[in-house]
């Protein structure tokens, strides 16, 4: 029998993407055989939300499972914001810059990405399901992003996703989405510039964000 060091908890989920295509896998599922761990439909994740059930957290649904989101430090939230003040200038009347909202993934998913880059439209009734471009400011959350929104927004058919390494001070660029994962996956340092692949004209210096 396996015993738990005292003031240390287990993790209670670990998810993980397979090379071909998106999946997931909850912790340890042996110690509730036979019975079967119940995921959340995204509409009754919808009215919790609604109903005010989750007011004093952040959280986001990622394939039926609802999950904490990593609190603010200033390393992770000053790239988002330089990044936000950035695109809204550059894409105004051409898209719109939604800050770590909602949007609807494949599957019964709605994670909150620090930035989607969405078509114009009315979001007043349901949040967008499509994406020029989604953006994750990543410093404890890395592995996630990397190995659970990327396969996830690849499947999602979200035109491009970066993650903006704030550890590595590097940038990945993910292009290409697909079932089975990103076509192209590219690393940039901060000396260089990075532009939208629906918006070649919007150039965004590295060195802007990772200062």
């Amino acid at each position: 029998m396996n015993v738990e060091e005292p003031g240390r908890r287990s993790p209670r989920l670990l998810f993980f993407a397979s090379r071909r295509g998106y999946t997931s896998s909850v912790f340890n599922l042996d110690l509730i055989t036979p019975e079967k761990p119940r995921r959340i439909a995204r509409a009754e994740y919808d009215q919790m939300v609604s109903m005010g059930l989750f007011d004093d957290e952040r959280l986001e649904l990622i394939d039926g499972v609802i999950v904490a989101i990593s609190p603010n430090n200033p390393p992770h939230a000053s790239p988002v914001e330089i990044l936000n003040e950035m695109l809204v200038l550059a894409l105004h009347g051409r898209a719109r810059v939604r800050v770590q909202l909602p949007i609807i993934a494949t599957g019964e998913s709605e994670p909150e990405p620090d930035i989607a880059v969405v078509p114009v439209a009315d979001y007043s009734e349901r949040h967008p399901d499509r994406a020029f471009l989604v953006i994750e400011v990543a410093d404890s959350s890395l592995r996630k992003d990397r190995n659970v929104k990327g396969p996830l927004h690849a499947a999602s058919g979200f035109a491009e996703y970066w993650i903006i390494n704030v550890v590595a001070r590097v940038a990945e660029v993910y292009r290409g989405p697909s079932n089975d994962g990103w076509t192209s996956i590219t690393r940039h340092g901060r000396d260089e510039t990075l532009r939208i692949e629906a918006f070649p004209d919007v150039a965004i210096k590295i060195a802007d964000i990772l200062r």
